[in-house]
């Protein structure tokens, strides 16, 4: 054991000599990239067709999930409240099957998806203000390591 004096205390050292060897894989362990992931897809006013934006972000998540087994993924298409109810509604279907559409295309297994819409419901704020960042569409995917 070993005393070193600092700022009027004594400390003791014990030495390492008694500890485990740890290696850096034993303490640092690499994330999986096949785990659950939120993105959302914006979408231009009155539109459902995607923008570069949003193929871009497709795109990624599909790359970042590449080797994974995608075992649900959840599209949910939103609208602002600026036109009518009915529009909205299948304004947001529009977008949910868009998405729904390009994730395909990168490869995701269509079996897993559960593609919906809400429309502009809750597109205003309590003031009565509309919500332009409904123009989206919520897409949540539920990925594991293959096995």
């Amino acid at each position: 054991m070993r005393a070193i004096f600092v700022g009027g205390l004594t400390l003791a050292l014990a030495g390492c000599s008694l500890a485990p060897t740890l290696q850096r894989s034993d303490i640092v362990a690499e994330p999986s990239a096949c785990i659950a992931k939120r993105f959302e897809v914006y979408f231009d006013e009155g539109q459902a067709r995607l923008t570069e934006t949003a193929r871009q972000a497709i795109g990624l998540t599909a790359t970042q999930l590449q080797g994974c087994q995608i075992d649900k993924v959840q599209v949910i298409g939103l609208a602002d409240a600026s036109g009518a109810a009915n529009a909205n509604q299948s304004l947001s279907e529009r977008r949910a099957v868009a998405v729904a559409e390009a994730l395909r295309a990168a490869g995701w297994p269509a079996p897993a998806f559960d593609v919906g819409a809400v429309g502009d419901e809750g597109a205003t704020t309590a003031s009565g203000v509309n919500e332009p960042m409904r123009r989206r569409t919520e897409v949540l995917v539920e990925a594991s390591p293959r096995g």
